[in-house]
């Protein structure tokens, strides 16, 4: 199964503090392991909300614009990570290993898991899924030639 592994922002990270070498070294270590491991697909920093924008739908309505900074800290995200793992229980061990992402402050990873096609039902249909399964092999295609 696929998860993702949100890292919640802290009044810090969305101050702009950047982490400390240590803290840096730290996560380097923690993602060489989850690298050498196979559980890694993908993980990145997100700078602050304040450079960030929302793009909001309404019902029937042109979609409007807001720009950051966002109010409720608690509900944004600092960074992810992608993971491939057996379950549930699997993540929530490589989680309890990682370094506190906001040191000095309270860290808080949310772990969710990622929709796969069966997750859908009947109304994914066959050629939804050849869709996507067309867009999964162009993207690992374009991935490869950059």
């Amino acid at each position: 199964m696929r998860v993702m592994v949100i890292v919640k922002a802290s009044p810090n990270s969305e101050k702009g503090v950047m982490p400390k070498e240590e803290m840096l070294a730290a996560m380097g270590k923690y993602n060489e392991e989850l690298v050498k491991a196979g559980i890694m697909l993908a993980g990145e920093g997100l700078h602050p909300s304040s450079k960030g924008k929302r793009v909001v739908f309404g019902d029937g309505k042109k979609p409007s614009v807001v720009d950051g900074p966002f109010t409720e800290t608690k509900e944004l995200i600092a960074g992810y990570w992608l993971w491939q793992v057996r379950n549930m229980d699997e993540a929530l061990e490589w989680a309890r290993r990682c370094p506190n992402p906001m040191p000095g402050e309270e860290g808080v990873l949310e772990i969710r898991p990622v929709f796969e096609a069966s997750d859908f039902g009947e109304e994914f249909t066959p050629e939804l899924r050849a869709q996507e399964d067309r867009l999964r092999v162009e993207l690992e295609q374009q991935q490869r030639a950059k």
